[in-house]
C-alpha cells in the first residue's frame, strides 16, 4: 500500500470518527422526515400539474367538439340554400377538427393514467410518511431514555465528565481542609509549647504561664525526692517526700529517756534499789 493511499485511509477513518460523535441520531431523523415531507410534497405538486394539464385538454375538446358541431350546421345550412361547395368546406373543417379532437382524448388519456399513477404512489408515499414519523418519534424517545438514563449511570459511578471535576473539586477541598487542621494543631502545639508566643493573649497569660513552669519544676524536684526515697539515699520520710511542698515538714518524734529515768519513774516510793 502506497503513502498517499494509507494517508487516504486515515484521513477517512479519522472523519468518519469524528462525524460518528458528531452525529446526533434524532437530529438525523429529523431532517430525513422533512426530506420525505418536501418528496411527497414535490408528487403532490406534480399530481396536481398532471390533473391541470388534463383539464385544459378536456377544455380544449370541449372547445374543439364545440366548432365541429358548428361547421356541421353551417354545412347542412349551405346545402339548404343550394351552396354545395360551402357545405363540402365546412365539412372538411369539420374532419379536421374531428382528427384533432382524436388527438386530444389520447393526450387526455395519458395524462389521466399519469395523475392515477401519480396519485396512488403520493398515496402510498403518504402512508410510509405516516409511519416514518411514528417510528422516528418511538426511536428520538427510547434513544432520550437511553441518553438519560446512561448519564445518569455515569452521575452515580462517577467517571463523567461533569461528576468527575466534582469529585476532584471535593477531593482538594479535603486536601485543603486536612492541610489547614493540621496546621492549627500544630500551630496550637507551638503555642503551649512556649515556642511561638502569642500577641493576641494577655499579660497575665504570661504569669500564668510562669507559675505553670514553677509547679513543673517543683513536680520534677518531688519526684526525684521520691526515687532516692526508695533507693534508700533521701534522709525524709517517704510521706513527707510525697505530701507536696506545704507539708514537707517532717514531724518530730519523742525522743527515749534513758532507762534509768524509765525505772525510777516505775519503782514506787519505800522500795529498795
Amino acid at each position: 500500500m502506497s503513502v498517499m493511499k494509507r494517508l487516504s485511509l486515515i484521513f477517512r477513518s479519522k472523519a468518519n470518527n469524528a462525524l460518528d460523535k458528531m452525529e446526533d441520531p434524532r437530529e438525523t431523523l429529523d431532517y430525513s422526515y422533512q426530506r420525505q415531507l418536501e418528496l411527497l410534497q414535490k408528487v403532490r405538486r406534480g399530481v396536481a400539474d398532471v390533473a391541470t394539464s388534463r383539464k385544459r385538454v378536456e377544455l380544449q375538446i370541449n372547445q374543439i367538439e364545440a366548432q365541429a358541431r358548428k361547421l356541421e350546421e353551417q354545412g347542412r345550412k349551405a346545402l339548404g340554400v343550394g351552396r354545395e361547395d360551402l357545405a363540402r368546406e365546412a365539412l372538411t373543417r369539420r374532419g379536421s377538427l374531428q382528427t384533432q379532437i382524436a388527438d386530444l382524448r389520447v393526450q387526455h388519456d395519458n395524462l389521466q393514467a399519469e395523475e392515477e399513477k401519480l396519485t396512488t404512489a403520493s398515496h402510498r408515499l403518504q402512508a410510509k410518511v405516516d409511519s416514518f414519523r411514528t417510528r422516528k418519534e418511538t426511536i428520538k424517545a427510547t434513544y432520550t431514555a437511553a441518553e438519560a438514563q446512561t448519564r445518569i449511570n455515569e452521575a452515580f459511578s462517577g467517571i463523567s465528565e461533569e461528576m468527575g471535576d466534582v469529585g476532584l473539586a471535593i477531593q482538594r477541598a479535603e486536601d485543603k481542609t486536612a492541610s489547614m487542621q493540621a496546621r492549627a494543631g500544630a500551630i496550637d502545639e507551638l503555642l503551649a509549647s512556649g515556642a511561638l508566643d502569642d500577641f493576641s493573649g494577655q499579660r497575665g497569660d504570661d504569669i500564668q504561664a510562669e507559675l505553670d513552669r514553677m509547679g513543673g519544676g517543683q513536680d520534677v524536684e518531688l519526684e526525684i525526692a521520691r526515687m532516692k526515697a526508695e533507693l534508700g539515699q533521701g534522709t525524709g520520710p517517704q510521706g513527707a517526700i510525697t505530701s507536696g511542698p506545704a507539708q514537707q515538714q517532717p514531724q518530730q518524734q519523742p525522743q527515749q529517756q534513758p532507762q534509768s529515768n524509765q525505772t525510777q519513774q516505775l519503782r514506787q516510793p519505800g522500795e529498795g534499789l
